[in-house]
């Protein structure tokens, strides 16, 4: 926000306050100030001048020779090459020596033997335009009588003549704080900041002309989307004339940053500027049905902006319409249907309220944001239409430019109520650590043009930001003072760090798999749909739904993972193809399980994924190496009751090396060596073995808190079984039937051999194991351990159909 200092003295008065005072106490105040600038400061030594008479150069066909009367009581001789100048014409004359913008140097000198001393001033060489100067030429000499200064002094500083003498201050404004996007919030802050007085005029209702003319003549307002338009108010000006506006407006516009570009255009600026209400002006011609409808756009409606642009609307955006088309984009630009021409008679006013981010999305979709758009997506005060829809009337009276119909519209579904809160000085000082008076709180407050009585504030409705007591604390702070506070030792209680249980868990996970020989890797949460299809997912797997990304870097990434597994193979893909020979992975990797209601957040799971691949034979030896890696991170894990169970119909895996681990009745998770079908689909060239557990379901499992065990006192006895039995009976429900059987004098089961043959017979086994036997308090006797031998077998033999090898 640009703020002219010209300007900012309408409203308070400043003038004994240099501009870098200024600057640095409003920073203090939290008004941060970018930076600032004096307007015509590399103009030196120009003033109005006279030409009394001008010959042609005797040495030069397009050159001239002037006498100027720069008011010294001497003529000055220049020699210029502009064809525009004429006997008694007023012109800038940059006197020897001069100084002009862009460094240049005005010196005395010869043209074709002949003396110049000074130069004849353009626009262009005072750093001016045609928009600054409407009805002078580019291309020639500024004559002051074609931009209404033929009556400037002769010898007054051109920077006064042309209004150039001004300083310009450029805020950063925050965007909590739209009400300092304007003249008077700044002048607001100025008050407040140096305890000055304010005034902030209250623009007169514009008298009614007794005519018979209304502006319910002319035109109707309906809102048909209250919640994205809280208000709309317009007024009518007829007999309008067109015309460039006054110096004194236009060069407040240009120290603004803003190009002037005719009086009804320039007023709408002006007024946003000044009051921070963005207003925009309708050919009244070019409204058909004489009516506005405030509505939703219609999907693919077509819509030509201001700057030439067409536009394909959608139906989310809010548009300003007349009885058959768009003529404005709510809050961001206005229709090239509707603009003002020179041969525009009536103009509709338009000074409303949309809803921020309404504004700032459709905006952001049709790649359009300006000056207007800016102001309403931080949230404008709906109490400020009607006052800068005055100022503009006042405005267009002031200059002439036309007739104030009689009566305005204003279209207010929903009052906003004010808001209010208890002032709590206490607790303010405390939160701020200071000892202020509520009545000293209470009087910054009222000089912020908050209302403070009986201890409650009510807020003002430009202040949008305060809403509760951080917000007051922070108001009273910045006036206070933060240069006040002395330097203080921090206090306060100190606190134990740490890691969380989950957390512990965590990198007990990673320790485990480091000291397994794994090394830990990171991918994408990120994937592409066809990684289902390399893995050859069923087409009804659940695990196919998932999470589409709106906006993807590309088809690659455009989805969230449901599984980990296609990324880790993805990782052994890529080792494999720069001859890593041997690669052995992990990932304590994030997963998205959608919840199925379109708007609801995904559950974010997070699984242990394991991975390597071998360059050895495919026998089985790399799925017996990945189960001991789990059995390990389970033994760390302290997990208890784990059981294993062939899978046989995962198309991912080996049909007859694969497992499900679950613990209880929980899955925690499968592993096993890659289908050969699947890992034709990943150029690793060797035999693969994954695992997915699921991290959280391990977490639960795990045991809390780790029980010291005593070495045991007493010997074991230790007794070998042989046992026959079906070749579908699994080695795992052998091994829970004899733990059951055994009771605790059972310390351990150990298989050591599986044998098939002709001696055994078709379709059995031998399945051989290592039974330790321990009594806790005594010695085993023979008999005690014979007696649990004989549980043992019986129960093998009764629930497994297994009998003892003979």
């Amino acid at each position: 926000m640009k703020l002219s200092m010209n300007w900012l003295a309408d409203f308070t008065d400043v003038s004994d306050i240099s501009v870098k005072d200024y600057c640095d106490r409003m920073t203090d105040t939290g008004s941060k100030v970018e930076g600032w600038e004096t307007l015509g400061e590399d103009i030196e030594n120009v003033v109005v001048g006279r030409i009394a008479s001008v010959v042609p150069h005797p040495d030069s066909d397009h050159l001239l020779i002037c006498q100027l009367d720069c008011g010294t009581g001497e003529e000055i001789q220049i020699v210029t090459g502009a064809h525009n100048v004429y006997e008694g014409a007023v012109v800038p004359v940059a006197m020897v020596p001069a100084k002009l913008p862009g460094g240049v140097k005005i010196k005395a000198g010869k043209l074709r033997g002949v003396e110049s001393n000074g130069m004849l001033c353009s626009i262009g060489e005072l750093g001016l335009t045609t928009h600054d100067m409407p009805g002078a030429v580019e291309d020639g000499i500024l004559i002051l009588s074609d931009v209404g200064l033929g009556d400037a002094p002769l010898g007054q500083d051109i920077r006064k003549a042309l209004s150039l003498t001004d300083s310009v201050v450029e805020f950063e404004i925050t965007s909590n704080r739209p009400d300092c996007l304007s003249v008077i919030g700044l002048a607001r802050e100025t008050g407040v900041s140096f305890d000055r007085a304010v005034t902030i005029p209250t623009p007169p209702v514009p008298p009614v002309r007794g005519d018979g003319d209304d502006i319910g003549n002319y035109l109707k307002v309906e809102i048909r989307e209250p919640s994205l338009c809280y208000r709309y108010s317009a007024r009518v000006v007829k007999n309008v004339k067109i015309a460039p506006s006054p110096l004194w407006l236009r060069m407040r516009l240009r120290a603004a940053g803003v190009r002037p570009i005719n009086n009804i255009v320039d007023v709408t600026n002006y007024v946003m500027l000044e009051y921070g209400q963005p207003m925009h002006a309708f050919d009244y011609a070019c409204l058909e049905g004489s009516e506005i409808l405030v509505r939703r756009a219609a999907a693919g409606e077509k819509f030509v902006s201001l700057d030439g642009v067409e536009h394909s609307l959608e139906d989310s955006m809010l548009v300003i319409a007349d009885a058959k088309k768009p003529v404005a984009l709510a809050g961001v630009m206005g229709g090239e249907n509707s603009e003002i021409t020179e041969g525009t008679k009536t103009v509709v006013f338009e000074s409303a309220m949309f809803r921020g981010p309404s504004v700032r999305v459709s905006g952001k979709k049709l790649g359009m944001r300006t000056e207007s758009s800016s102001r309403f997506e931080k949230g404008l005060d709906r109490e400020n239409t009607v006052p800068a829809l005055h100022r503009a009337c006042e405005l267009v009276a002031l200059l002439g430019a036309g007739e104030i119909v009689d009566g305005e519209i204003d279209c207010y579904p929903t009052k906003a109520e004010p808001f209010t809160m208890p002032l709590e000085a206490e607790k303010i000082n405390r939160f701020l650590g200071v000892s202020l008076t509520e009545e000293y709180m209470a009087d910054v407050l009222r000089r912020l043009s908050c209302r403070v009585e009986d201890g409650i504030i009510t807020v003002p409705s430009f202040r949008d930001d305060l809403r509760c007591m951080n917000d007051i604390a922070e108001e009273v702070l910045r006036i206070y003072g933060y240069q006040k506070f002395d330097s203080a030792p921090l206090c306060g209680e100190t606190t134990q760090g740490g890691r969380t249980a989950r957390q512990q868990y965590e990198q007990l996970v990673r320790d485990t798999l480091v000291g397994a020989g794994l090394c830990e890797a990171q991918t994408f949460s990120f994937i592409s749909p066809k990684f289902y299809d390399k893995i050859r997912m069923a087409e009804d797997d659940p695990r196919r739904v998932s999470i589409v990304i709106s906006n993807p870097l590309g088809e690659d990434t455009s989805i969230m993972r449901t599984t980990a597994l296609p990324s880790m193979l993805n990782v052994l893909e890529n080792n494999a193809a720069v001859k890593n020979r041997d690669a052995r992975l992990f990932e304590l990797a994030s997963v998205y399980i959608p919840r199925g209601g379109e708007n609801d957040l995904p559950d974010e799971e997070k699984r242990v994924v394991l991975g390597f691949y071998e360059n050895t034979a495919s026998d089985g030896r790399g799925f017996y190496r990945m189960k001991g890696i789990v059995e390990a991170l389970l033994a760390a894990s302290g997990v208890r009751g784990a059981e294993f169970a062939p899978v046989t119909n995962d198309p991912l895996f080996h049909p007859g090396r694969c497992a499900v681990l679950t613990v209880g009745d929980k899955k925690i998770g499968v592993f096993g060596e890659v289908h050969p079908q699947t890992a034709a689909n990943f150029t690793i060239g060797a035999p693969t073995y994954l695992a997915e557990l699921d991290f959280d379901a391990l977490f639960g499992a795990r045991a809390a808190v780790t029980e010291y065990v005593p070495l045991p006192k007493y010997p074991a006895l230790e007794r070998d079984f042989s046992f026959v039995c079906a070749e579908d009976t699994a080695v795992a429900t052998l091994e829970k039937c004899m733990r059951r059987a055994g009771g605790p004098t059972l310390d351990s089961v150990k298989l050591f051999d599986i044998y098939r043959g002709p001696q055994i017979g078709a379709g059995r086994k031998s399945v051989s194991f290592a039974v330790m036997l321990r009594a806790a308090d005594r010695t085993m006797t023979d008999e005690e351990a014979d007696g649990a031998v004989k549980r043992i077998t019986s129960s093998l033999e009764k629930e497994c159909g297994a009998v003892l090898r003979s």
